[in-house]
């Protein structure tokens, strides 16, 4: 489950016939070498490389299959189409901690994308004995700035540069696209190595870091019985569903609830009863909030499995995650640093956070390299994700774009959709087909189709929302119009606004 969530980036579609081909099928690329002649080292600049492996794996899609080290220690895998690569790159970012290679897929799409070139890396370190949240190896700076805001960067040269060497040239395209920590990786790619990507998918975007892990603290503190929240759920559900002009078992937008828990006395206990109000408040202490967002209504379902204990993590996946990161991740090297029964929920602690974290912020609103040099951005977030809430990426892109569509950027905010997948009508959501085609054809993407079990919705640009037509079925994505937003505020005041204007080291 970890891994399905956290540490896979983020899975490809299928591409669809539409996506306009940045060549002909006919010109596909064949390599210049053997397989094998890339096992050797590669002086890239500012990245030396050792490849310890590239073998032939036979399939539906023939690769070489390479393996390999980035000094000092960034480990990553590239597979190398050996018949059918028709000149793209795709490199997926890497969830949670990171410390796994995930097998990076291959998009399965027809003649008019090809097969890609696709890349993946663990950040800079290997999971210590095998537990995916033991952070013993940030101990060390080099690991953590690999972490923060290098790996993918120099994943991306080295990537490229292999691709030269074994096909003669590098890729026409690039792309990259990345969920929860990989899609903070996508926005630090985008604002701090402008030129790395043509296109860019950030999906839930651990952006705001400095706050995320006291969030994840905050959650922790909080949690009821799951059976309580199969109670809850149903209530919101019950109080809010139509707000949004369709009766559908889905809260398009979960702002426009107000459900009071409260009117659950009797079936919740009081404190029970309070520590839901909190999860919707958010954290904050006496006088401002330290995280740019709360507990989605709707997302109550998604509790369960990033909020409560689980035998098989030892607990939760948020306190995990946040207790690890306290104890020798987020603090300067050498100063004290916290845990999950010690952390305060203090504007102090908060700026005693920065220095560190600050490297790996994706917050920063200059983007303008990445807007000259071509590129394209799709931020997209989940409504109803539970581990970090949408209203953050709201705050964000309101202060990037004045809430404006922007000639080379969107957001979707997809309903019911939790932490990167799952939710309780519909649970997936890929706009890189929509990418791939503005980039290499020209078009913004007019809506994406999110899907789940017997149920497709058009998802439109924000602030645009879907609208039901009024006839067909409410399941079928063709009986959707676009629609206005419902005009919600969408900037948050809190403690982090000077971070927007701090966007953190860059690698050479």
């Amino acid at each position: 489950m970890f891994r399905k969530f956290l540490i896979a980036g983020v899975s490809l579609a299928l591409l669809t016939a539409g996506i306009a081909p940045a060549v002909a099928a006919s010109d596909t690329v064949r390599p210049v070498r053997e397989c094998a002649d890339l096992v050797r080292e590669f002086a890239v600049p500012d990245a030396k490389t050792r490849v310890t492996s590239a073998v032939v794996v036979a399939g539906t899609t023939e690769f070489c299959d390479v393996r390999g080290k980035i000094e000092p220690n960034v480990g990553f895998q590239l597979k190398l189409p050996t018949q059918t690569y028709r000149g793209r790159y795709v490199q997926y970012g890497c969830g949670g901690f990171c410390g796994l290679i995930d097998d990076p897929a291959f998009p399965k799409c027809g003649p008019s994308f090809g097969d890609a070139a696709v890349a993946a890396t663990d950040d800079g370190h290997e999971w210590p004995n095998g537990n995916p949240f033991d952070t013993e190896w940030a101990k060390d700076q080099k690991a953590r700035d690999d972490l923060f805001f290098r790996a993918p960067h120099v994943v991306s040269k080295v990537s490229k540069h292999l691709i030269g060497q074994f096909y003669g040239k590098g890729p026409r395209k690039s792309y990259f696209t990345g969920c929860s920590n990989g899609g903070r990786e996508a926005l630090v790619l985008a604002q701090r190595y402008p030129h790395d990507f043509d296109g860019i998918v950030a999906a839930a975007p651990a952006a705001p870091y400095t706050g995320l892990i006291g969030y994840q603290v905050w959650v922790t503190r909080n949690t009821i019985p799951n059976e309580k929240i199969d109670v809850l759920h149903d209530a919101v559900i019950d109080a809010c569903d139509g707000l949004d002009g369709l009766e559908d078992r889905q809260l398009d937008e979960p702002r426009l609830c107000r459900f009071d828990p409260a009117t659950l006395a009797g079936q919740l206990t009081d404190d029970e009863i309070a520590r839901v109000k909190r999860l919707y408040a958010g954290l904050s202490d006496e006088r401002v909030r330290l995280y740019p967002g709360g507990q989605p209504y709707g997302s109550e379902q998604g509790w369960k499995w990033w909020m409560n204990p689980r035998p098989e993590f030892g607990g939760s996946l948020s306190g995990q995650l946040a207790d690890n990161g306290l104890k020798n991740l987020v603090y300067p090297i050498g100063q004290p640093g916290s845990s999950l029964e010690t952390f305060e929920f203090t504007q102090r602690e908060f700026r005693r956070l920065v220095p560190e974290t600050v490297k790996a912020n994706a917050l920063s609103l200059d983007l303008r390299e990445f807007r000259r040099s071509g590129g394209k951005l799709i931020i997209w977030h989940g409504a109803a994700d539970q581990a970090i809430p949408a209203e953050g990426t709201l705050d964000y892109w309101q202060r990037l774009t004045g809430g404006r569509q922007p000639d080379w950027a969107r957001l979707f905010i997809v309903p019911s959709v939790q932490h990167c997948t799952g939710g309780d009508t519909l649970t997936t959501f890929d706009p890189l087909p929509e990418l791939v085609s503005w980039v290499e054809g020209g078009r913004a993407p007019e809506k994406v189709i999110a899907t789940g079990p017997g149920r497709t919705r058009p998802v439109f640009p924000y602030p645009l929302r879907a609208e039901y037509d009024g006839s067909g079925s409410s399941n079928d994505a063709a009986n959707f119009v676009a629609a206005p937003g419902f005009g919600l505020p969408d900037r948050i005041r809190w403690a982090g606004e000077d971070l927007y204007h701090r966007p953190g080291p860059v690698a050479p």
